[in-house]
């Protein structure tokens, strides 16, 4: 069938061209053609037929068929594009490289070479994939199908070098430039880096500075560091020849302290209130024994000029003709004939000439044996008794802190300012205030004040008013704790609540103007840290540093008199109930015990653990020890201004024997404070002496190998350091080292 059809279209397709060609001329002539012309065509579509369906007229085989062809793909990885790859042979498309991923084109059973390029960029070859046999960066591959071979590439190990930022100085003022060694270290073994590093520090960004050998210098310009405590940091970027070895990479610096300048500034010319001693008062009570000559010594060293008898709240339940307390003890040296030569007289002898001032406190709540209510006749006869031992009482204040629903009070009307106010009386009623100036002309008498504290925790409400225009006196007498247990705060502490005192002095004044009677002398009688149950905080750095700014503002107020809450006898150790004073983790100190003495009460008493021997001052007590040289009974008050960092640096100032004192604090637990003191008119002195009490000292005193806290309870707590300078050009400059309190005295 098949060659039939082969043959019918052969021969009919020359059939139809010779035709073509002779059918112009029909007739005999043409007729012979076609008889020709169809043998002719016969002929050679045999011929055809043979040629066309396989036939050679020789009985041969076909032709082969043309070779396959496959495709073979080639890739890269780390990087995947890109790689150069070389080939060998040309591909059917005369193709011999290409660069990943390419293709190329073979016939089948063709035996390929690809080479690919040791490194490509900053990676460096593998191994290849997929090929038939390799060796090392040549891949030999059979193309028998469609095929993928692959170069692998490793990317190169980028290290982060170490950025050292070293600056010339630990603390500087806004007014100093800073230095700073920026260094980048690739490590042991690797290429010193190269490229650039730039410094911060809050809003300061320096300009980029271009390593030489691994380190540059940036020098950060006076003014650009924000005052405190600030950390540098560093940022590497690497250039073009380190790029492919190192990354970026930051460093920081240690912290540096940076200060604002303060200068002190004070006018000699412009002397104002006149300074007392009296302000350097301590309270004493009764049941602990006055006449222990450690004492007495203690009180000395520290300049304590005043003192407080028989002891806070305990003065309402004490009778001084018996020595008994209501429901309470009271030693037997305590009688009051027994205090006066035991401590009075000794002290007297110790800080000759001048003499203790003796303040006391009459009982207003009890009567004789515990019942009725207190009797002016006790307080009149107790006055008289002083007179009789040679001692002049200076002041009797009448009841402890009566507007407080905790004292003791058997009056019908209990802490009524009213019933109080009349009690006291005036010069004609026959009461406290006319029996005591009767039996003894010189000594004050005074009344409780609590500077308008509103209505709230026991306090009755309106005391003030009423007692200041219903009663005669001669002083008031206010006490002053600005915190209370479990709330304490050194912050606060340190920074704010010795200006409160000052408020409240200030509301007093404005309530004497009140009553028709300003300039009335106030007596701070007491005055703390906390008002009871006292922590860690009471023996620390900070209430020393508080203590000290008290003094200050006491001097500066015009304060007659004060006496801190108490020199001896009454260590709280861990709380009452046991436990509950305040020795967090939150304020600072090494020791583990609390108390209202500022005085050792030495090993005896194992409550207060590590407070030292008897008669040990604590930083309070040092804070007085520092203001006896300021605090001295002819000289005036002068007014320091502080320009610069106001909030980290206090000055208070006095004259002193013809020159000049000042105390300067440092109220910033951890940066120094550079300070330059100007006296106007003043540019030599001829000495100066700086005594200095600071945390360093406090953190020295918690143990002798400067480790607090002191397992072995040797505690040494180390006194304040006095340096004499000598002669002095002016203004001076001075740094007041964290948690300060330094009286700078100028000749």
């Amino acid at each position: 069938m098949i060659r039939k059809a082969c043959a019918g279209v052969v021969l009919r397709s020359k059939l139809n061209e010779y035709w073509m060609l002779n059918n112009q001329k029909p007739g005999r002539i043409g007729m012979t053609n076609l008889r020709r012309g169809a043998a002719f065509c016969i002929g050679i579509g045999l011929s055809l037929f043979m040629t066309a369906c396989g036939g050679n007229g020789g009985g041969g085989t076909a032709p082969p068929p043309p070779p396959s062809t496959y495709v073979l793909t080639v890739q890269s990885s780390v990087p995947a594009s890109g790689v150069a790859i070389t080939v060998s042979p040309a591909d059917n498309n005369n193709t011999t490289s290409g660069t990943t991923a390419f293709t190329l084109t073979y016939n089948s059973g063709t035996s390929v070479t690809l080479t690919a390029p040791a490194t490509s960029g900053a990676d460096t070859f593998s191994s290849w994939t997929g090929c038939t046999t390799t060796a090392t960066v040549k891949c030999t591959v059979t193309v028998n199908g469609n095929m993928t071979v692959s170069a692998a590439y490793t990317a190169p190990v980028i290290i982060t070098p170490t950025v050292t930022v070293t600056p010339t100085a630990s603390s500087i003022t806004t007014t100093q430039s800073l230095g700073v060694t920026v260094a980048v270290s690739g490590g042991s073994g690797n290429p010193t880096p190269t490229g650039s590093v730039t410094l911060t520090s809050g809003t300061y960004t320096s300009a980029a500075a271009t390593l030489v050998s691994g380190s540059a210098q940036i020098t950060i310009p006076a003014g650009s560091l924000a005052v405190g405590s600030d950390t540098l940091t560093a940022s590497y970027t690497p250039d073009l020849a380190s790029s492919s070895t190192y990354n970026k990479a930051t460093g920081t610096s240690s912290a540096v302290s940076v200060a604002a300048l303060s200068t002190v500034t004070v006018n000699p010319s412009s002397p104002g209130l006149a300074v007392t001693d009296q302000i350097l008062g301590m309270n004493m009570a009764m049941w602990y024994d006055p006449t222990t000559p450690a004492i007495q010594t203690a009180f000395a060293s520290a300049g304590i000029k005043a003192v407080r008898w028989p002891g806070g709240s305990n003065s309402d339940l004490y009778n001084w003709e018996t020595n008994t307390e209501c429901g309470g003890y009271s030693t037997s040296n305590s009688a009051f004939s027994t205090y006066v030569s035991g401590f009075i007289t000794p002290y007297n002898g110790l800080i000759s000439p001048a003499k203790v001032d003796l303040a006391l406190t009459a009982d207003y709540g009890t009567g004789t044996n515990c019942t009725g209510y207190g009797d002016p006749t006790e307080a009149a006869n107790w006055v008289t008794d002083a007179l009789s031992l040679g001692v002049t009482v200076s002041h009797m204040t009448v009841g402890n802190e009566e507007y407080g629903h905790w004292e003791e009070d058997n009056h019908t009307v209990e802490h009524d300012p009213t019933t109080y106010a009349a009690a006291v009386g005036n010069s004609t009623s026959n009461g406290y205030y006319e029996q005591i100036k009767t039996a003894s002309p010189n000594t004050l008498v005074g009344v409780d004040v609590d500077a308008g504290e509103p209505a709230v925790d026991d306090v009755t409400a309106d005391w003030d008013p009423i007692v200041l225009a219903n009663a005669q006196y001669d002083f008031v007498e206010f006490h002053y704790y600005p915190q209370n247990p479990g709330g304490e705060s050194d912050t606060y502490l340190v920074q704010s609540a010795a200006q409160g005192l000052t408020t409240g002095i200030d509301t007093i004044k404005a309530e004497l103007s009140a009553a028709g009677k300003p300039n009335t002398p106030i007596y701070v009688g007491e005055m703390g840290s906390v008002s009871s149950n006292p922590g860690k905080q009471s023996w620390s750095i900070t209430q020393g540093l508080y203590a000290g700014q008290v003094l200050g503002e006491m001097m500066n107020d015009g304060v007659s008199r004060a006496t801190w809450w108490i020199g001896f006898g009454n260590c709280n150790g861990t709380g009452s109930p046991s436990g509950s004073a305040n020795l967090s983790a939150s304020i600072y100190g090494w020791q583990d015990f609390g108390a209202y003495n500022v005085f050792s009460d030495g090993p005896s008493d194992t409550t207060c653990p590590d407070a030292g021997p008897l008669g040990t001052m604590s930083p309070t007590a040092q804070a007085f020890s520092l203001f006896q040289n300021v605090a001295v009974n002819g000289e005036n008050v002068l007014t320091p201004t502080v320009t610069g960092d106001t909030t980290d640096v206090r000055a208070y100032a006095a004259t002193h024997s013809g020159g000049q004192a000042l105390v300067l604090f440092n109220v910033n637990e951890t940066n120094s404070q550079p300070v330059t003191i100007t006296l106007t008119g003043k540019t030599t002195s001829a000495g100066v002496t700086v005594i200095t009490y600071d945390k360093a000292i406090y953190d020295l005193s918690g143990s002798p190998t400067g480790t607090p806290p002191d397992p072995a309870g040797t505690s040494t707590w180390a006194p304040p350091t006095t340096t004499s300078l000598g002669a002095q050009s002016l203004p001076l400059s001075l740094t007041l080292a964290p948690w300060s309190m330094n009286v700078v005295i100028i000749e």
